[in-house]
């Protein structure tokens, strides 16, 4: 077992926190030190009390079963022994209304792209096949009901 921790850092810089007139920008540090400026998507909460330049939520959240399906895809391509010498992924989240009229993210699609070195070459049927295993190997991706789907081009 394992622990993955990160703090989350808010100070009131609005005029009126009752009247919802305060800044929703924060930091998140994670335990490697790294300092990440976060704020609520603007879809969600308009300037000048997001900022559309920092992170938001469901940015990190598309962003982290992104980069946890590539990690197990390179894992099992190794596996395979297939050489992948570059992977670019224009993840993208749909957020909607569940059952109880409730947002959440319903769907993320992964539009995986990779470029391979060295004389052997995955097929078509290969590239569908690590990307299968790097999705149920995925520990985000079984920590979440939202749908997730591979777009994978060659």
């Amino acid at each position: 077992m394992s622990e993955h921790t990160c703090t989350i850092r808010w100070r009131n810089t609005g005029p009126d926190f009752l009247k919802r007139q305060y800044s929703r920008e924060h930091t998140w540090r994670f335990d490697g030190g790294l300092e990440v400026p976060a704020s609520p998507s603007p879809h969600i909460v308009a300037a000048p009390w997001s900022n559309p330049a920092s992170v938001d939520p469901e940015e990190a959240f598309v962003a982290s079963v992104a980069s946890c399906h590539m990690l197990w895809f390179l894992h099992v391509a190794i596996d395979a022994g297939f050489a992948a010498e570059s992977y670019e992924d224009e993840a993208m989240g749909v957020m909607s209304k569940n059952e109880r009229g409730v947002l959440w993210i319903s769907r993320i699609t992964l539009r995986p792209r990779v470029a391979w070195s060295g004389e052997r070459q995955p097929s078509a049927v290969d590239l569908e096949h690590l990307h299968h295993l790097a999705h149920e190997q995925c520990f985000i991706a079984n920590s979440i009901r939202t749908e997730v789907v591979v777009e994978a081009t060659a």
